[in-house]
């Protein structure tokens, strides 16, 4: 084997008859075998070193990362929602609450296809829904979701029985336990609390990226939805295991839902109370508002609405049918009037702190006035003689008023009036508050094509015209010589800092002095008469009467007491109710201040009765409620 090897090997290389290729080709016939095996053994070695290095790779730097993903991919959590939070008056009393109630839900997950359209049709028979219902509700959502989808709320006993015997928990409906939002007053600071519901598809695509859910329900008003983020909460849920397809394997725990915070508010719940009776059948608002701190102790405004009906999703025909003619969702106390003559307090302060008048002027008023093609009456059509300022006010005499406007001039009254906080809103925590509106020249040559005029600046001083002010604002206004001078902020948020809340409007004390007296002068023989009565401390006050064609007059009144120490501002306003400030909303400030100083409960309806409550002083009976 030796030598023929050697010999066939040298006589290739003489040249023999095989040549370079028959040598080639014969040399790699033998060695083939042994060449193959080394080179698979090389290369299988060195894929074996890649993956191993790889795997070391994944499983050394990246095994955490990996394990997360896949636990990720395994572990779900079927999303349960916290309790909102309860919201509370100022002495701890509930406004705002939750209670159980029992739901019904469609689990996708755990749903089986192939009986859908059966058990659609059965659950919607149980619950009187159309099947299209139960679908709609479907839509959008994926079959593997994790995410129950709500059907209806507020389950009645007999619908719970029968979902249970029928075992709709075995085709993916789930009935459950919930919160649900609850109101133990009804109709009680409705506009200030607001409601809660379900998002409907718009909010939800803006919200989703929040960590919103569908069916989730949020606050829709009032202060349900300013305190959206601190009633909230975070959501909790059953965390299950399922299979590389989706599908439901087993339950592994809970993770529990954090409460959303409780939140305290100004609102004195008993005052409240007597506000919204006070406006009776009117549309109409009231403010009560302590003038030192800006804390509102009764925001009220008629006609309103129910709260806990507004619970789950409401339809656009429902809701509709909810609004009714007289807009019951208006908060009339946030909503935008001419403020009529309680803005002669402006017009007084402006007359006074430009130095064109002095506290004690004296002017002749008329039974009307004819100024720039513009005629401007008084209320008598016979004029009050010659009065100041306390008297002005004291008989809201428009003529008086109407000669200070035309001297101040327009440019300062509207300074004065902006200083006052009209034209802008007030900061409460409220979303639905209106600005408001203080014109100028530049406004009116925008919205009429034509400059300012002295008949604007006249209709200006008497609270008419381009003027348009809200109940709080005006409430805002009577502050201001109650206080001795502050320009306060209103709030609801009982605040724990404490923290300062008003603005020195750096007034004269002649001019505090003569806005003052002529307040008390309103109340004490004139227009105002209605709170001259022993069942409250001595009380300051002014009418309004603003002409709202074409329908009656809206009529305002504003007050505070007591005189020499004021604790409460109190402005009642009523919607084309007819009869002048001091007849129709003067009454409604009177039953407000009387239970206000009878520690918030009011007054008995009989004279004796009355007469038997208030026969202990009135001073004692405040000192007794402060503390």
């Amino acid at each position: 084997m030796q030598n023929r090897f050697s010999d066939n090997f040298s006589g290739d290389l003489s040249g023999g008859d095989l040549g370079i290729s028959g040598f080639y080709n014969k040399t790699r016939t033998v060695g083939q075998g042994n060449q193959a095996w080394v080179l698979m053994t090389i290369i299988g070695l060195l894929s074996l070193g890649a993956i191993g290095s790889r795997l070391g790779y994944l499983q050394l730097n990246q095994g955490v990362k990996n394990r997360q993903i896949a636990e990720n991919n395994r572990v779900r959590t079927v999303a349960k929602p916290p309790v909102r939070g309860n919201i509370y008056d100022r002495k701890g009393r509930l406004l705002a609450g939750n209670k159980l109630s029992h739901s019904v839900f469609i689990w996708p997950l755990a749903l089986k296809r192939e009986n859908w359209l059966k058990t659609r049709r059965e659950v919607a028979q149980i619950l009187a829904l159309d099947e299209d219902t139960i679908q709609q509700k479907m839509t959008g959502t994926s079959v593997n979701s994790t995410n129950r989808v709500r059907i209806v709320r507020d389950l009645t006993t007999a619908q719970i029985t029968r979902l249970k015997e029928y075992g709709a928990e075995k085709e993916g409906i789930d009935v459950d336990i919930e919160s649900v939002r609850y109101y133990p007053g009804g109709q009680l600071a409705a506009h200030v609390l607001g409601y809660t519901g379900e998002m409907n598809d718009r909010e939800l695509a803006k919200r989703r990226s929040m960590g919103y859910r569908l069916g989730d329900v949020t606050g829709k008003m009032g202060l349900e939805s300013t305190l959206e983020d601190r009633l909230r909460g975070e959501w909790g849920g059953t965390q299950v295991e399922v299979d590389g397809a989706g599908r439901l394997q087993q339950f592994l725990g809970q993770k529990v839902s954090k409460p959303g915070q409780d939140v305290t508010i100004t609102i004195d719940r008993d005052l409240q109370k007597v506000a919204e009776d006070a406006l009776g059948t009117h549309k109409a608002a009231l403010i009560a508002m302590d003038p030192h701190t800006g804390e509102i102790l009764a925001m009220a405004s008629r006609p309103a609405f129910d709260p806990n009906s507004l619970s789950g999703r409401i339809s656009p025909a429902v809701w509709k049918e909810l609004q009714g003619k007289d807009h019951p969702f208006v908060n009339r106390a946030l909503s935008v009037f001419p403020p009529a003559s309680t803005f002669k307090i402006v017009t007084t302060t402006a007359a006074l702190e430009s130095g064109k008048f002095k506290p004690d002027a004296i002017l002749q008023t008329y039974a009307s006035l004819r100024i720039g093609g513009f005629t401007f009456s008084d209320w008598n059509h016979a004029g009050f003689g010659a009065i100041g300022f306390p008297g002005a006010m004291k008989w809201s005499s428009n003529t008086f008023f109407g000669q200070v406007g035309q001297r101040v001039g327009g440019e300062t009254l509207i300074d004065w009036a902006r200083k006052y906080g009209f034209g802008k809103k007030t900061g409460i925590e409220l979303p639905e508050e209106r600005k408001g509106l203080v014109s100028d020249d530049n406004w009116k040559q925008l919205n009429y094509k034509i400059p300012w005029s002295i008949g604007d600046t006249i209709n200006m001083s008497i609270g008419q015209g381009f003027l348009q002010t809200s109940p709080l604002q005006v409430a805002g206004m009577f502050a201001v010589p109650a206080n001795g001078g502050y320009h306060v902020q209103p709030h609801l948020l009982k605040d724990a800092t404490k923290r300062e809340r008003r603005q020195s409007m750096n007034l004269k004390p002649s001019t505090i002095a003569t806005l003052r007296k002529g307040l008390r002068q309103v109340v004490d023989g004139g227009t105002g008469g209605a709170l001259n009565v022993k069942t409250i401390p001595p009380a300051s006050g002014k009418s309004g009467t603003a002409e709202a064609p074409p329908g009656e007059n809206h009529v305002w009144f504003g007050g505070y007491a007591p005189v020499d120490k004021p604790e409460i501002v109190v402005v009642a306003f009523g919607e084309h109710t007819g009869g002048g400030g001091g007849k129709t909303a003067a009454p409604m400030v009177l039953k407000v201040m009387e239970a206000y100083f009878n520690g918030g409960k009011p007054l008995p309806t009989t004279e004796k009765d009355k007469e038997k409550a208030t026969s202990q002083p009135v001073r004692n009976r405040t000192r007794a409620r402060r503390r």
